[in-house]
Formats: C-alpha cells, sequence, structure tokens
C-alpha cells in the first residue's frame, strides 16, 4: 500500500529540480553539472568568502573558528535549495545539501589554515554539530532543517553527532544588518553538554555576516572546546 500511495503521489505531485523545476529528479543531471562550486584553493580560510584567499574584506580575520568552508555562493542554486529545504519544506534535499557540504569540505582538505592544518582536518575531528533553529522557528516548520543536514553529513564524514547547542529567541536575523545581527544573538546561544578538548566541525545553511557561526563557536570554545571548524552549504559575500 505505501508503495502505491507513493506512486500516485508521484503522478499526482511529480518531483521536480529544486533549480531548474525540470521534472524527474530533485537534481537534474544539467544542473549538477553546471553547479557553481567555490574553488577552495581561492576562498577566505577564515570565513570562507570566495576568493578571499589573499585579502578578505569579509571577516579581516577576526573570526573565532579556526576555518570555514562554503560549497557556493549564495546565488542561485544555492539560494534555491537553502530555500527549498528550510521553507519549502521539500526534506528530501537534505541529503543533497549535506553531500554538496562532503564535497566542498573533501576539496577544502588539501588547502591550509591559518594554523596550517588543512582545512578540513578529518583525523583531528571529533563531533560534528549544527546551528540549531530558534524554538520559534522550530514550531513554524515543524523540524530544525540543520539537524536534518547535520545527520546526512555526521553519516557521509563518519563523525558522531552532538547535539549540543540551543537557541533562545531572537529577532528575525534576515532583516537585520550585519552589526545588529551579531547583538542580536549576543547571549543567546546555550550549550547544553560538556565538549571540553573536542575540536568540533559546526555546519550551518548559510553564511551571511557569520553572526550565527561566531555566536555558537564563541559559546563552545567557552565551554571548553579544543577547536571549532565550520562549514556551510552557501557563502553570502
Amino acid at each position: 500500500m505505501r508503495g502505491c500511495g507513493a506512486a500516485l503521489e508521484e503522478l499526482l505531485w511529480p518531483t521536480r529540480c529544486a533549480i531548474c523545476d525540470q521534472p524527474g529528479e530533485l537534481l537534474c543531471d544539467r544542473c549538477r553539472a553546471h553547479l557553481p562550486w567555490i574553488e577552495q584553493r581561492y576562498a577566505c580560510p577564515n570565513c570562507g568568502a570566495p576568493f578571499g584567499q589573499l585579502t578578505c574584506t569579509q571577516c579581516k580575520g577576526g573570526w573565532p573558528t579556526r576555518s570555514c568552508v562554503c560549497a557556493w555562493p549564495l546565488a542561485g542554486a544555492g539560494a534555491l535549495l537553502a530555500t527549498g529545504l528550510k521553507d519549502a519544506h521539500e526534506l528530501r534535499l537534505a541529503p543533497i545539501v549535506a553531500a554538496a557540504i562532503a564535497t566542498a569540505l573533501d576539496e577544502a582538505s588539501a588547502w591550509p589554515a591559518s594554523d596550517g592544518a588543512g582545512r578540513y582536518d578529518p583525523p583531528s575531528t571529533d563531533a560534528l554539530c549544527f546551528v540549531p533553529a530558534t524554538r520559534a522557528a522550530y514550531r513554524r516548520r515543524g523540524f530544525d532543517h540543520m539537524e536534518l543536514v547535520a545527520r546526512e553529513l555526521s553519516w557521509l564524514l563518519g563523525l558522531p553527532l552532538a547535539d549540543v547547542l540551543v537557541r533562545e529567541e531572537g529577532l528575525d536575523q534576515r532583516r537585520l544588518g550585519r552589526d545588529e545581527r551579531s547583538r542580536n544573538l549576543m547571549g543567546t546561544v546555550e550549550v547544553t553538554d560538556d565538549v571540553s578538548g573536542l575540536h568540533l566541525l559546526l555546519v550551518d545553511d548559510v553564511v551571511t555576516t557569520g553572526a550565527s557561526m561566531e555566536a555558537c563557536a564563541t559559546a563552545l570554545l567557552g565551554r571548553g572546546a579544543r577547536a571549532v571548524s565550520a562549514c556551510a552549504l552557501a557563502r553570502v559575500w
């Protein structure tokens, strides 16, 4: 019966590509072949901004994370997949988002962070955690999209998932500027378990100003984490 129901559902509401909207697959072959990958050798090792390797105007070397790796710019494919997952509730996109991040991490492992190790350094990474949705966002959507992505990514990378972050309510970040985002998140992130001595990989869907990453990384380091590396699907610059 379940198979018949799925077939009927596909007949009535056929799967469409999240990028070009053509029926068939969630990510069609044509769009997959033209994904706008950020070249990690040119990206800022600190904040992940494309072409920021030599001189970055986005972070100026000030983030608490040891590195940040992003797969695509937040335009076109990056924006469509990010909004399709969390706002259009296309939960089947979570494995695709995770696979894109894993691919970027694999490339970034060949390029050094400021400490000389790979921007993603598998041997030294102990666990994966994620930037959580606020309680209001969870109630509105009925799920935490980054938890779904993190579970898929932890399986792809072979890392344990550490669900240790909680975010209190704040203003909608999308309506705020760079400085306002940082102030809005100040003191709103709580670490719920012991992370002492761990090197953690922190994942989010989109890095805009870096305020969410910074708040979460600062909270983790404040609870004794040894280091925090960051990764995301898309990057604004």
